[in-house]
């Protein structure tokens, strides 16, 4: 028979690792730190029904199991998606047997995913929670407002929890490394790592178990960014050799568009039309460059590609494939600008590279009496109230992040214009805010 150290070692790294007390928690100071709504409640000795409200690996599960500890409860986990109105019956009757037991014990029964539970299941846990048979502590990743019934959220204390940290994830990684759990990481990878995990413990556990496995495996004894970017499978995409003429002769046209050659850009199309292609890939195509490299330079660009794309459908070839030659002249004269296009890239890596910001409160939506008491709305300025309809000095970003600059328009065509506009409205913010100088 194995032995329970033996067995232990085959539990997921995310049980390994669950704190076991309070003081091991990590993040959510905001409620658990000294002098804290939820800190307080375990100190009190007397357990009430709460809802606990973040995203997915923030601790709702292991702070649930803690209040059990803490308060020497019975504890129940019943889970909403596979669960029902037998598992809710099984609770109270367990929960029945332990408080009329010989040696009483109190039960906090855990409903994680409780917004997965209809009206009527949602309705069985009342009874029971205003009699104190059981305390009720549900788990959420939706907005309680919309998603528990009201008549139990009047019963239970909302607690918001929020994304883990940067700081808070490379805890984590550290306690995984002290405990052998798999080798010392290069700083490098380490921020990879982070900010791959976005604030989800549970994610960022369960890539540590990956790479556990195959360190160990490769007898690996420290963990770099290359390493590590191997084994999570970001491989650059590359093309099928066998079509290669076919992309070279597709990027041939793109690049005779953006360098404004029209008889360049129609030579290739021909060249791809006479060699078989499938006109509506050459239409698709032919929108996006006007995206990509015309942009708001000439918006007309945009409206032209996709008439042509939508009168090859209706004609068919040959008719329809002028449409889509026209369109391709008009793109290699029209004004170029890939500051769209340059902005959406510069905007996807940095989001890709960065925590998910949480929306600041001044401008999170409240129609509900909840989110009214979580400020909620609190503070936004509507912008058609303010002086040319502009809320000068207003901040549309996360809370602590600077102007990023992404859109940058070009001096030619429309964006001259958008340009000045932008110039415009970034002194008024500027001078709102007693700002030396404009935002980039």
């Amino acid at each position: 028979m194995k032995t329970s150290a033996h067995a232990a070692s085959y539990q997921p790294l995310a049980e390994r690792l669950r704190p076991q007390t309070l003081a091991e928690v990590i993040g959510q100071q905001h409620i658990l730190g000294p002098g804290k709504p939820l800190r307080l409640a375990f100190e009190s000795g007397r357990p009430h029904s709460c809802i606990l409200w973040g995203p997915p690996g923030v601790g709702k599960t292991t702070i649930a199991r803690l209040m059990a500890r803490a308060f020497d409860a019975q504890f129940i986990s019943i889970s909403a998606v596979l669960g029902g109105v037998k598992e809710i019956r099984e609770a109270v009757q367990q929960a029945e047997s332990a408080l009329n037991g010989l040696a009483p014990q109190r039960t906090i029964v855990f409903v994680d995913e409780v917004h997965r539970f209809n009206k009527s299941q949602q309705d069985a846990f009342l009874p029971h929670v205003e009699s104190g048979l059981f305390t009720f502590v549900g788990a959420t990743t939706e907005n309680p407002s919309f998603e528990v019934n009201s008549a139990l959220l009047s019963r239970a204390v909302v607690y918001v929890l929020q994304p883990l940290g940067a700081d808070d994830l490379k805890q984590i990684v550290a306690r995984a490394v002290a405990e052998q759990a798999l080798p010392a990481i290069e700083n490098e990878a380490l921020e990879r790592l982070v900010a791959y995990a976005d604030g989800d413990a549970r994610r960022l556990l369960n890539t540590l178990e990956t790479l556990s496995i195959t360190a160990s495996q490769a007898g690996l004894e420290r963990i770099d960014d290359a390493w590590l970017l191997s084994v999570l499978g970001q491989q650059m995409r590359r093309y099928d050799k066998g079509g290669e003429q076919f992309y070279d002769t597709i990027s041939a046209l793109h690049k005779s568009v953006r360098g404004s050659d029209p008889d360049a850009a129609l030579y290739w199309l021909v060249r791809m039309l006479d060699g078989g292609a499938d006109p509506r890939y050459l239409a698709r195509r032919i929108v996006r460059m006007a995206w990509e490299d015309i942009g708001l330079a000439d918006p007309r660009a945009m409206q032209i590609t996709h008439d042509a794309a939508q009168t090859y459908e209706r004609l068919g070839s040959p008719e329809g494939e002028l449409a889509l030659a026209q369109a391709i002249l008009y793109l290699a004269m029209a004004p170029k600008s890939n500051a769209g296009y340059a902005a959406y890239n510069k905007a996807r890596a940095f989001v890709k590279g960065d925590a998910t910001r949480p929306v600041p409160l001044h401008l999170r939506n409240a129609p509900t009496k909840l989110m009214k008491q979580l400020d909620y709305g609190r503070g936004y300025r509507y912008a058609h109230d303010e002086e040319g309809g502009f809320a000068a000095g207003e901040s549309y970003l996360p809370d602590g992040m600077e102007p990023p600059g992404f859109y940058q328009p070009v001096p030619r065509g429309l964006e001259i214009r958008i340009g000045e506009k932008l110039q415009e409205l970034r002194a008024r913010n500027a001078a709102a805010r007693g700002c030396a100088e404009p935002e980039k």
